[in-house]
This record gives C-alpha cells, structure tokens and sequence, in this order.
C-alpha cells in the first residue's frame, strides 16, 4: 500500500463494474415486489402459501349451558349437543366454515372427517 493513501480514498479507487438492470425490470412489479420468470405467477403465488399452517376444527355439535350447569357434570356425565346423530358436522378452516362433512372411523379405532360439501367462498363469508 503506497505511503498517503487511506483506506477510503482505496474504495474510491476501486473499480465497480457496470450492471445492466434492464433485464430485471420486466421481472419487477410496481411496488418492488419481484414477479417469478416466465408468467407463471399464480403457480408462484400458489407455491408460496402451501407450507402456511391451517388450523383445522370439526364440530360435531354444541350446547349452551349455565355455569351453575357446567360445574355439576362430572365424570361419565352426557351432554346432549344440538345435533342428531348422522347429521354433518362443520368443518372450519381458521375458525372460518369451509365444509360440511361426516365422522369416519379409520384403523386402530381413530376418527377422520369425510368432507361431503365445500362451502363456497360467498357462503362462508
């Protein structure tokens, strides 16, 4: 390093390459955000959201009762719920009606959920 030269007048010296952006721009939305090559934005945008988690609940039915009720039951206690036995059961998607569907026994005795309808995004709204 030559004697006098400090380290910032060595950055001002060295050479930055030219970059073309030209061929991005097309790969960049207004806004910033960058568009996958080739349009193929709704598989990339649809890519993007498959690892998001979902929380998932089946009400089989439910029943309101006062408190004074609640701290009666005890164990082996029935609670009757507002549904008849083989009616669907809904299926919420982030607290959100996505389906109706039906319980289903699999192996060693576990409970699925069978969808039989799916809820249009105008009725569970």
């Amino acid at each position: 390093m030559p004697e006098g030269n400090s380290a910032a007048e060595d950055m001002q010296q060295t050479h930055t390459p030219e970059v073309d952006l030209s061929d991005f721009a097309s790969d960049v939305r207004e806004g910033g955000d960058v568009q996958p090559p080739g349009g193929q934005e709704k598989e990339w945008e649809r890519e993007a959201i498959l690892d998001v988690p979902v929380k998932i609940t089946a009400v089989v039915g439910d029943v309101k009762m006062p408190v004074r009720d609640l701290v009666r039951l005890g164990r082996g206690a029935v609670v009757p719920l507002n549904r008849k036995l083989g009616a669907s059961i809904d299926i919420y998607a982030n607290d959100r009606l996505i389906a109706r569907g039906e319980i289903t026994i699999i192996e060693d005795d576990n409970i699925a959920v069978t969808m039989t309808e799916i809820m249009s995004s105008s009725a569970s709204s």
